[in-house]
């Protein structure tokens, strides 16, 4: 089939790897605009742009997807089937265009997760398993038929990066497989609305409210916050009077003999800092003005 391939991050391109593995025609990458970045506020191109520039495909970057130019150019392109991995919301006029229509990979198990950052909210929520899901897109977000899904076991360590990867190379997988059923005409579509799911959770975008830490938070909820934002966009607090991102941590659940928020260390090898019902340890923090570092080597460079 031609395909046209739309998606930004990293997670897109284990997904662009694998149509390009299937033989797929890939007739066209729509990623997002190079954008300025960082103190020098160098020219930034979207890891999937990179990707399609060494493997030589045809690659477009609207700023607007209703621009007549580019939906001319789309239309120039005849695909089959468009293939959307994390990219942004897409316009009926486009989604439509193609004759098998527009195919989207989602990281959770539809319906649950709905939203931007389904990857950070199952971690936060604590749940035990995640998984991807491949549907035809519709007008309303994430609601469109379920085509085929994956599930995934979420491990008691497992930090909003890892689940990431995870599922970034089991989307790739499905999303092949999703992509030669529609070209073989073996696939079934089911709605969401007849899927068991128990009461939806979703996903929304993470702001930085989201992401301070309440230590009055039971052990495991701060527990759950932080690997859940881990390593982006981060949890954080103040202690010594500046900001403190913390990555990783581990959880003592003891009843704490001091005030929730205050820390206990040796002032060597380990700080913690006292929950509702226990205590948090940290082990990888990044202190404000400071590089990323273990919780013995950032104790040896101050005085507590």
């Amino acid at each position: 089939m031609r395909i046209i391939f739309m998606g930004t991050p990293d997670f897109a391109v284990a997904s662009l790897q694998a149509l390009l593995d299937a033989k797929q025609d890939v007739v066209g990458v729509i990623t997002a605009p190079d954008k300025p970045a960082g103190r020098g506020q160098k020219i930034n191109e979207s890891a999937v742009k990179k990707f399609a520039v060494a493997n030589d495909l045809n690659i477009l970057q609207p700023e607007k997807l209703k621009n007549p130019e580019f939906l001319k150019e789309l239309e120039s392109l005849n695909a089959d089937l468009q293939v959307v991995v994390a990219f942004r919301m897409l316009p009926e006029l486009v989604w439509a265009m193609p004759k098998y229509g527009t195919v989207n990979l989602h990281a959770s198990l539809l319906p649950q997760y709905r939203g931007a950052a389904p990857i950070n909210w199952a971690i936060i929520n604590g749940e035990k398993e995640s998984g991807v899901t491949t549907f035809f897109l519709k007008h309303e977000i994430d609601t469109g038929d379920v085509l085929f899904a994956e599930k995934v076991t979420i491990t008691e360590q497992m930090t909003a990066g890892d689940l990431h990867d995870l599922l970034m190379e089991t989307g790739a997988t499905l999303l092949k497989k999703t992509v030669l059923a529609i070209e073989a005409g073996d696939f079934k579509e089911v709605p969401q609305s007849s899927i068991e799911a128990g009461e939806l959770k979703h996903a929304p975008k993470l702001f930085k409210d989201d992401c301070k830490i309440d230590w009055n938070q039971s052990t495991e909820n701060v527990f759950n916050l932080i690997k859940g934002l881990s390593p982006y966009p981060t949890a954080f607090t103040t202690l010594f009077d500046k900001g403190l991102k913390i990555y990783v941590v581990e959880k003592e659940l003891t009843t704490p003999n001091i005030v929730a928020g205050e820390h206990l260390s040796d002032g060597k090898t380990f700080l913690k800092i006292a929950t509702k019902d226990g205590f948090i340890l940290l082990k990888e923090i990044q202190q404000e003005g400071k590089k990323r570092m273990f919780i013995d080597d950032f104790l040896r460079g101050i005085r507590l």
